[in-house]
């Protein structure tokens, strides 16, 4: 019945492995250990090992690979599975094996880490600032054109390299894009949504001006004289100077602590890119935002895109089965 319990499952598929299979002690120990880890897994989704489906095999394949689990372990997760719903299909418990058309561990890359949608909103918000406050205060429009890189880094997928040699021209916000130059020069086109080009126009109009004073001292006359640094750069330091890659992961880093996680510029970009292929981006489009030379590199939000088309066709298509 689809309503046994896992334990029982369990006992019941050891007890064919020993009797009928004549399996080890230290076998039977490594598939216990195997598949109640994955019942473990399933219990916090609030499904039983008779109820699992294709993709909470994924997501925990995926899960195991995250943690840092090398493949070789993962591989032998796997098999067990394979074997527990081999038995389970035999036996007439279940109708489909969910580890049916599995890829070998082998063939699997390992998502980079993103931010979930609610970390990302907070962390933006923790740079959060009115224009008028940033005309008269560098603290405040150091915080205005913080919130404008963290757009940017989520919006268009910028890498900090990409981020901190950005050159005003490069910026076309009555367009609502932005030419990014890559690795080896190759250059892109990254559109920008609202938030982003919003971000942008307070920043330039309010906070760029304040940073770009640079204050000089004549010694003789004890006087100080405010100048302006005329710099090409988009995004500037105090007194016009140039940003650094180090100061960005900085400060990414502390606003992330409003998320509840540390997070670094790269993690937004990849959050940029798993966010689109979950709204139903195909790849190709993902590939263009960021910047890959090969779609082969873009391929490893492969999995996303598969469980999206399949959630998709399910959803619409008249003669979709039901999901296993």
């Amino acid at each position: 019945m689809p309503s046994e319990p896992n334990a029982r499952v369990l006992a019941g598929f050891l007890d064919y492995l020993r009797i009928e299979k004549g399996l080890a002690r230290l076998s039977l120990t490594a598939y216990t250990t195997d598949i109640s880890q994955f019942a473990e897994f399933l219990e916090k989704k609030k499904r039983l090992l008779l109820t699992a489906r294709r993709n909470d095999v994924r997501e925990f394949l995926q899960q195991l690979f995250s943690h840092q689990v090398d493949g070789r372990s993962v591989g032998r997760k796997l098999s067990a599975l394979r074997h527990l719903y081999r038995y389970l299909l035999l036996d007439k418990r279940i109708d489909l094996d969910p580890t049916l058309n599995i890829e070998s561990p082998r063939q699997w890359k390992v998502l980079p880490k993103s931010l979930a949608r609610d970390e990302v909103e907070a962390t933006l918000a923790s740079r959060t600032v009115s224009a008028e406050q940033a005309r008269g205060s560098k603290d405040a429009a150091l915080a205005l054109r913080d919130r404008a890189m963290l757009e940017l880094l989520y919006a268009g997928a910028l890498r900090v390299s990409e981020l901190v040699t950005a050159a005003m021209e490069d910026l076309k916000l009555e367009s609502g894009y932005m030419l990014v130059r890559g690795k080896g020069d190759k250059e892109r086109i990254v559109p920008l949504g609202k938030p982003a080009q919003d971000a942008l126009t307070a920043y330039l109009r309010s906070a760029r001006p304040v940073l770009s004073i640079s204050r000089s001292r004549t010694i003789a006359k004890n006087t100080e004289g405010a100048t302006f640094r005329n710099s090409p750069l988009l995004f500037i330091a105090r007194g016009g100077r140039k940003l650094t890659r180090q100061r960005v992961w900085q400060m990414v880093g502390e606003a992330s602590a409003a998320s509840g996680r540390h997070a670094s510029p790269h993690m937004l970009r990849h959050s940029c890119a798993t966010h689109m292929v979950e709204n139903g981006a195909d790849l190709r489009t993902v590939q263009t935002i960021l910047g890959h030379s090969d779609i082969s590199t873009t391929q490893v939000y492969t999995h996303l895109a598969l469980d999206r088309l399949r959630s998709v066709y399910q959803k619409h298509h008249p003669r979709a089965k039901r999901s296993c």
